[in-house]
């Protein structure tokens, strides 16, 4: 007999997935409850403790509201999660980490839905069937279709029927059906986050990290793609590194320490030109960046194409 699945849903706008229970702090609070307390947590934390989240091996990634996880275990306050639409090398069905079992709710059967809608817009708001504004949620949550008027959506959530402009939305008949679209459109998609802070496990129009925006702004574009910048350097297509002429616009450029000898660290969008499309580490913000004369000049590891049907993981 084939073992129970136990599915939930992420029930807050982002959650954060920890490396472990302990690896959250104090001050971390308010990125912990629900309702979760984005911008509040993000203000609070300066360059050191930001910081910390990498070094400290404390964050994995993060979840988007609805986003579907397999619950693996549950301790104290805590579950243990897989986030099934996030592959990595770490876990044959996806992303693994903890959550907080209050940002999380179990995910029963859908209901018949009429397909699925992910949000275009930088963060859209949701409304109770009402017109009463319930919540804001970010940039590329999926959620399903249970009707539609002339302007709005009406989709289930973590927290029942709710409703989202149809301006602020796109439609698909399932999640993996979504408008397929080319790298380089991932790219000015891309742009429109310039300037945005770098945060460390991002996914979310809160803040990106490297391979976090590079895999979202793919995802955007009909292309689910591996979560982390090592996994992403060995799918997809190769391009050959060492013939700039032939990068494409939206290609993915990979960067590692010892003159890129060593493990990937980073990844950005080849804007063309000889630019990087990046965002780059805590402190800075997603920017264009002209690749020589800068520190990643001599790194590069690796050129791999995605947005294209053979570049598909899923």
């Amino acid at each position: 007999m084939e073992p129970t699945v136990n599915m939930y849903r992420c029930a807050v706008p982002v959650a954060t997935v920890w490396t472990a229970p302990e690896s959250a702090r104090e001050l971390d609070a308010p990125g912990l409850s629900n309702p979760v307390q984005l911008n509040k947590w993000l203000e609070k934390l300066p360059y050191e403790v930001r910081l910390d989240l990498c070094n400290g091996n404390r964050v994995q990634t993060q979840l988007l509201y609805g986003e579907p996880v397999i619950v693996d275990e549950v301790a104290g306050d805590w579950a243990k999660v897989i986030a099934v639409w996030q592959p990595s090398k770490k876990d044959e069905r996806g992303y693994p980490g903890w959550v907080p079992l209050a940002q999380l709710s179990k995910a029963g059967p859908l209901e018949e839905a009429g397909g699925f809608i992910r949000i275009k817009a930088d963060k859209a708001q949701l409304w109770d069937e009402d017109g009463t504004p319930f919540s804001l949620i970010p940039f590329n949550v999926i959620l399903p279709i249970l009707d539609e008027s002339e302007t709005l959506y009406i989709v289930e959530t973590p927290d029942g029927k709710k409703a989202v402009r149809k301006k602020d939305a796109a439609r698909a008949v399932s999640v993996h059906q979504f408008e397929k679209k080319s790298a380089d459109e991932a790219v000015e998609l891309g742009m429109g986050f310039l300037d945005l802070p770098y945060f460390w496990g991002g996914m979310s129009s809160y803040g990106y990290d490297c391979s976090g925006y590079t895999y979202n702004m793919l995802k955007a574009c009909g292309h689910f793609i591996p979560r982390d910048a090592s996994d992403q350097a060995k799918s997809g297509i190769e391009v050959a590194m060492g013939e700039p002429d032939s990068w494409r616009k939206g290609d993915l450029l990979f960067f590692a320490n010892d003159e890129g000898t060593g493990p990937v660290r980073h990844v950005g969008f080849y804007y063309g030109d000889g630019l990087l499309l990046h965002s780059p580490s805590t402190g800075q913000s997603i920017e264009v960046l002209r690749l020589k004369g800068s520190k990643l000049e001599h790194e590069l590891c690796a050129v791999r194409r995605y947005g294209t049907k053979e570049g598909d993981v899923l």
